[in-house]
């Protein structure tokens, strides 16, 4: 799936960054993309259909803060990286 985009007029830039089975799952590590000004890290879980991997343990970081409030809203030129559950023996 990749995201291909018309420019919005007003809106931000950034870019989201997946790992592991996200990865995986979406067939590519990142992606560039334009939001609406406002636009918070749980409407980009929704409109990427990760919400299944959010009860998982789905991890945010966004510019580099990891474990961010999914009601945060993301600013021009953030990175979101999105970050599966780690698991270990």
């Amino acid at each position: 799936m990749v995201e291909k985009e018309e420019p919005i007029e007003g809106a931000i830039k950034v870019k989201l960054l997946f790992f592991g089975p996200l990865a995986e799952k979406l067939n590519q590590r990142s992606i560039e993309l334009s939001l609406l000004y406002g636009t918070t890290i749980n409407q980009i879980i929704e409109r990427f259909d990760l919400k299944s991997m959010v009860s998982d343990g789905l991890v945010v970081a966004l510019d580099g803060d990891i474990g961010v409030d999914f009601d945060t809203e993301v600013h021009d030129s953030s990175e979101i990286a999105f970050l599966p559950p780690v698991s270990g023996g």
